[in-house]
């Protein structure tokens, strides 16, 4: 009996061994596939890789572009409001002239209207006095 189970602990343990030796072959195959796929991946990957740091290194240039653009356009519509109010300054000046102008133009026309209206008076009376 006890060689019975000898041989049946024998058998199980060969048949471990082979499946242990199985498992270590396949795990062998399934490594350096595995190792293989790595490769090829990291192949194909190394110009995508690259392509992307160019592409940042693009993005990052135009960005700075922009933001260098951006300062422009900021100074630019600084230069604009100050041109507007400079234009302002000058249009109520101009404004302020016309209307002394037309105010003086209005006491001038006055002035000779009144002074030809008084010569009229004095000419014309003095005139009939002296006939």
């Amino acid at each position: 009996m006890n060689s019975l189970f000898l041989g049946l602990i024998t058998l199980a343990v060969l048949v471990l061994a082979g499946f242990v030796i199985y498992f270590i072959i396949d795990l062998k195959k399934t490594t350096a596939s595995l190792n293989r796929f790595i490769a090829t991946t990291e192949d194909v990957l190394q110009p995508t890789v690259d392509e992307l740091q160019m592409t940042l290194k693009s993005v990052r240039k135009i960005t700075d572009d922009v933001g260098a653009v951006t300062e422009d356009v900021r100074r630019m519509s600084g230069s604009l409001k100050d041109i507007g109010d400079n234009v302002q300054k000058i249009s109520e000046a101009v404004q302020e002239v016309a209307t002394e102008s037309i105010t003086g133009a209005t006491a001038l026309k006055a002035g000779l209207k009144a002074g030809f209206g008084y010569f009229v008076k004095n000419v014309g009376s003095k005139g009939s006095a002296q006939r």
